[in-house]
């Protein structure tokens, strides 16, 4: 592998739709920007890839600075993205990575209950074929969207192995990449998406990712709905990012502390009501 090494920007998007409760609105790209998305891409002569041709173009040595590698990546497995991505990434010609949620298939979001897209509809099954034919890379993102790292090991383990082996199965083929829900996970979670057979996973970070990133821990770029045509430009560019580190910061690992004090706390409000 060369020792040069060179940022590129990992894309991270969830839904392309104009409609969203106000909680979740951040999230949701109308079809018509993220068009302005892709445009922005070919006129700058970024070459698109999926998350597992960048890995392999890593391993291979064949990725090139003067190439501009951009990777755009989706997580969760939105209906919106067969009806709306779909067509507009087809129209460029245009490879990406969908991290689906394998529990939720054919049904609906019910882990953003609180933010009021509970019913938010999925792909079904006949979708994620249909968009795996159409080239799109299908990853696991668990089976029901927990915080990984705030699990026991043995329940991180199943969610991480149950939706690769899901996903096999309907798909006919292996499923080699893998994206955190949250972006959470841990040494020990990592670990386990290893072990699972996993080539690759994606973390969140919004920073640049590069040649060198830990390629179960890659970092993406947040986009969202207040992401212009310019704003993407500039991100592209790496303006005001930071080159994602390789391993955990601190205040990472404090942030999950707080987090599993939240969680436990919660675990007793919950109790004490129920008796």
């Amino acid at each position: 592998m060369s020792a040069i090494r060179f940022p590129v920007p990992i894309l991270m998007y969830h839904s392309i739709s104009e409609h969203s409760s106000e909680h979740f609105r951040t999230w949701t790209v109308p079809p018509q920007l993220f068009d302005e998305h892709l445009q922005v891409l070919r006129d700058h002569h970024y070459t698109p890839l999926t998350v597992t041709q960048f890995v392999t173009a890593i391993d291979q040595d064949r990725l090139r600075l003067e190439q501009r590698p951009v990777v755009i990546t989706f997580d969760d497995g939105f209906e919106d993205f067969y009806t709306h991505a779909c067509p507009i990434l087809g129209r460029y010609d245009c490879p990406a990575t969908i991290y689906i949620v394998s529990g939720a298939v054919g049904g609906t979001s019910r882990w953003l209950a609180r933010e009021g897209e509970g019913h938010r509809r999925m792909m079904s099954w006949p979708q994620v074929a249909a968009i795996h034919a159409q080239g799109i890379e299908c990853g696991a993102h668990t089976h029901t969207h927990p915080q990984l790292d705030l699990l026991p090991l043995a329940e991180a383990r199943d969610e991480i192995t149950r939706s690769k082996a899901e996903l096999e199965q309907h798909l006919g083929q292996p499923v080699t990449s893998f994206a955190y829900p949250h972006g959470y996970h841990g040494r020990a979670v990592r670990d386990l998406v290893v072990q699972a057979g996993f080539e690759s996973a994606c973390g969140v970070k919004h920073a640049m990712s590069a040649t060198g990133d830990d390629r179960f821990a890659l970092a993406r770029i947040i986009v969202t709905r207040d992401t212009t045509a310019v704003d993407l430009q500039a991100l592209l560019r790496g303006e005001g990012l930071r080159i994602a580190p390789r391993g955990e910061r601190p205040q990472t690992a404090l942030w999950r502390v707080v987090r599993r004090s939240r969680r436990r706390m919660e675990q007793v409000i919950d109790l004490a009501r129920s008796k």
